[in-house]
């Protein structure tokens, strides 16, 4: 089969044929007697070799060795392709989110589109002093993208970047909350601390709803950010939460400050102070945790709170007993 008909049956070009002889990839096998090059069964079937190598991403190179050499194992070179392909990705999919975020900007000139880019490499600054000077000028001039705000938010480390970061979020309109609430899905307990953080400094209804689902987070300190979060915003949903922290003593003083907060009318001060009974009733809450209980019973008005703190004046436990006692005084002074 002579060089043009190969070219047509293969789809490569007669230009490239030639191209892989100079190489020594292909070798027709024959010469007619007007010496045209002439490709065997043989030839051919190589050729399809090179070409389905090639769709891999090896280099002339690669396949000459893969070809020729008998030894060759193929793993590690596939292993190395697939690293790089990996990182080629990457890479793509990061000049993709660039030019989204640059184009969510909405440019209007060539010298917004420069700010943004500087912005958006501050962002992703070593130095927190930079990243935190960007979140905070975000809100004049070409604003910082809201989806670089959101993923830095819930990567950032340093704390005065992260709260620089929350503030701005919190300027930044719409969308936000959604943003953030990617977070909360995700395998690190960290991140998903940091978007209850950042959801809790936003306003409207969204957030909320985030919250609650941050809520039943398996990780007791997630749970527990969004249970302060929402105990500020008058949830009750909040309350169970917010005893089992004073039980554990993980940030019982907030949790204690939230409760007294919810408990603004006479029912919900009630159930409060039932739950917290409750609790104090159990087996399995020790002293010290019975201690808490008693000191959260001080921000709650009701019969419920009061009666309660009169039983645990009489707490066989002399610190649980001083400490409900002094408090009764409180309630009685005028």
């Amino acid at each position: 089969m002579l060089i043009g008909e190969v070219a047509r049956r293969s789809g490569v070009s007669a230009r490239m044929l030639r191209h892989y002889e100079s190489l020594g990839l292909v070798r027709p096998s024959g010469r007619t007697g007007s010496g045209y090059r002439e490709y065997g069964a043989q030839d051919i079937r190589r050729i399809f070799h090179i070409e389905s190598l090639r769709s891999l991403g090896l280099s002339l190179r690669e396949i000459g060795r893969a070809l020729d050499d008998p030894g060759f194992t193929p793993s590690a070179l596939v292993g190395d392709l697939v690293r790089q392909t990996r990182e080629r990705i990457a890479a793509e999919t990061e000049l993709l989110t660039r030019l989204r975020r640059i184009d969510a900007a909405d440019p209007t000139g060539w010298e917004d589109v420069l700010q943004v880019v500087a912005l958006l490499q501050a962002l992703g600054s070593h130095s927190a002093d930079a990243r935190q000077r960007t979140a905070l000028s975000s809100a004049g001039g070409v604003p910082v993208p809201v989806e670089a705000l959101a993923e830095a938010a819930l990567s950032e480390t340093d704390p005065h970047v992260a709260g620089a970061l929350r503030w701005a979020l919190s300027r930044s309109g719409d969308g936000a909350a959604a943003l953030l609430a990617e977070g909360l899905a995700a395998p690190a307990a960290a991140v998903r601390v940091r978007a209850v953080r950042a959801l809790a400094e936003l306003s409207g209804d969204a957030p909320v709803a985030h919250l609650r689902e941050a809520l039943a987070d398996r990780d007791p300190e997630v749970s527990g950010c969004a249970a302060l979060a929402l105990g500020t915003r008058g949830a009750a949903e909040a309350v169970p939460t917010l005893v089992e922290m004073v039980v554990a003593g993980r940030n019982d003083t907030d949790a204690a400050d939230a409760l007294s907060a919810l408990a603004s009318d006479t029912v919900t001060a009630d159930h409060i102070a039932a739950r917290i009974v409750d609790r104090l009733g159990d087996e399995a809450t020790g002293a010290p945790a019975r201690g808490r209980l008693t000191q959260a019973l001080a921000g709650l008005t009701g019969e419920t709170a009061s009666r309660a703190l009169g039983e645990l004046a009489r707490d066989e436990d002399p610190a649980v007993a001083l400490t409900a006692t002094y408090l009764l005084r409180l309630r009685a002074a005028p």
